[in-house]
């Protein structure tokens, strides 16, 4: 056919998309993007594993020893939303840069931290580093690949943010089982040298923008840190604390009044906020914001409830645990290769309500635990769940961009992805409070139903009492009998409740329009 058009060197475009392919660099920078994910998102979850030998060697009590997790949790939430600020200000690949760079650093520090304070800043100094790494590598595929690409790259994103989470745990085990908990903090170092290479090839350089320094909206940024920050420590530590008992959640809890108020503030008043806040009034990217928490919650929240149930009922190890929390990755990887494909071809609506049906049916499948079961009974609900969550968080976060103006995507991308994490700390907070709850519930009733006169009770209490020596250590074996019975059916709770809201946010897929022909990321 003469005439046909041609690209500016010369080659016919795509004849599918009718467009020019991406080169070999931009792959190198979707690569970058997916890699920097995949690290931030692991090494969330990759001290859980290790955390009572690091506790024990840096001389940290348990209450203490939590923090080495929450601090990450803290500066990642709160930095998140501020990357697409951070890209315009510095440019791409130098934020990138020094974020990884400086993750190295941190991670070196808490590697050879001897002290709860010394990990504590290298915890926090990770997940500011970290947490830009998240957002900017949907803004990486946005800017380096063409549309009809785009999917190809999202699968990749999509597929890191769901193994990061379920890796860790497994990645933690294993090297605190076969080497040392240190390890789980410098094996980030290989991995930042290479990232680190990846993003040098892969981007190129742009000119920083000094004068969003003195246009910034900075009631807006102190508003970010205080309100998220606040937020997120009276979520992890509220119950710990006793709530409202506690002055330093009475304290917390104003400042995080206080720096949502100076947020509202930049809303209104200042010339450019830094973050658009007014996109959660559209009625379709509402609605994704609201399902990325339902999706954070039963994420975080079944990686956190089902070691729980191992250890304490099954006796599992770190390593064992996490080989179960892995099953939960295998769907990615097996529907990995028709992602782009799904994307291209299927109805968000359709796709986003059977993610997160099977997400519901995941927990409901693990409403039926008994004081038998092993990790093999998490397999098939697992594997439903990691089948949910790539479905859902794929068409998600095409929605998330799909939903709003091109020039505010970087903020959408920001916010979707803070919803998720505080998804996850509203569950962890929750869980804790309604474990105790629902424990002391099931005790009292099964307590309840003891007859100290019962003929069969006198006989059973007899016999442990001539087994185990005494009456004192039979009544100490029911005793404990009791708390293990509470303590499964409360996770049969736990997992209907996750189920039930989870199943709650279905119709909100009705607000969710298709996405466009070859739709396009494009954040500028």
């Amino acid at each position: 056919m003469t005439g046909a058009p041609t690209t500016a060197g010369g080659a016919p475009p795509d004849p599918a998309a009718g467009r020019q392919n991406a080169d070999l660099t931009a792959w190198v920078a979707v690569a970058a993007g997916g890699l920097g994910a995949l690290l931030a998102t692991l090494d969330v979850s990759i001290v859980n594993s290790a955390l009572p030998v690091i506790q024990g060697e840096i001389g940290a009590t348990g209450a203490e020893g939590t923090w080495i997790a929450t601090a990450f949790l803290v500066a990642e939430i709160v930095i998140i939303p501020l990357s697409a600020w951070l890209e315009r200000l510095l440019g791409l690949r130098t934020l990138l840069i020094v974020a990884v760079t400086a993750f190295t650093g941190f991670s070196i520090l808490c590697g050879v931290a001897t002290d709860l304070t010394t990990m504590i800043i290298g915890r926090t100094g990770q997940g500011f580093m970290g947490g830009a790494l998240i957002p900017t590598a949907m803004t990486i595929v946005a800017k380096r690949l063409p549309p009809h690409q785009q999917p190809i790259g999202m699968a990749l994103f999509g597929m890191t943010v769901i193994l990061g989470p379920v890796m860790g745990p497994l990645v933690g085990g294993w090297l605190t089982e076969n080497l040392s908990w240190h390890y789980a903090f410098f094996v980030n170092v290989p991995i930042c040298a290479v990232l680190l290479l990846l993003l040098f090839v892969g981007l190129p350089h742009e000119k920083a923008n000094l004068e969003y320094l003195t246009e910034a909206d900075w009631a807006g940024i102190l508003g970010l840190v205080l309100g998220l920050g606040g937020l997120t420590v009276v979520l992890e530590e509220g119950h710990r604390e006793e709530w409202f008992d506690s002055s330093l959640i009475r304290w917390l809890t104003a400042v995080t009044v206080i720096g949502f108020a100076l947020l509202l503030y930049g809303q209104f008043y200042a010339r450019k906020p830094v973050l658009k806040l007014q996109l959660l009034l559209n009625r379709q990217f509402g609605s994704v914001a609201v399902m990325a928490l339902a999706v954070g919650m039963v994420m975080y929240g079944s990686t956190y409830v089902i070691p729980q149930f191992l250890a304490i009922i099954s006796d599992y190890n770190a390593l064992q645990t996490g080989l179960v929390i892995f099953w939960m990755g295998v769907p990615a990887f097996l529907l990995m290769p028709v992602l782009p494909f799904l994307i291209r071809k299927i109805d968000i609506r359709m796709a986003v309500g059977a993610g997160m049906v099977l997400i519901a049916l995941s927990c409901f499948v693990s409403t039926s635990l008994t004081a038998e079961s092993g990790g093999g009974v998490f397999t098939e609900s697992q594997l439903i769940r990691g089948a949910g969550m790539i479905l859902s968080m794929m068409f998600l976060n095409q929605a998330t961009v799909a939903s709003v103006a091109k020039a505010d995507a970087g903020d959408a991308s920001g916010i979707f992805n803070a919803a998720r994490n505080l998804g996850g700390s509203f569950a962890l907070a929750a869980l804790a409070s309604f474990q105790d709850q629902r424990i002391w519930h099931h005790s009292r009733r099964m307590e309840e139903t003891l007859n100290a006169n019962s003929v069969g009770l006198q006989s059973y209490l007899d016999g442990l009492a001539r087994t185990l020596g005494g009456m004192e250590r039979a009544m100490a074996v029911l005793g404990g009998t009791i708390q293990r019975e509470a303590f499964v059916m409360t996770y049969n709770d736990v997992f209907t409740v996750m189920g039930v809201l989870t199943m709650a946010t279905v119709p909100l897929v009705i607000f969710l329009r298709p996405l466009p022909k070859n739709v396009s990321l494009s954040l500028h």
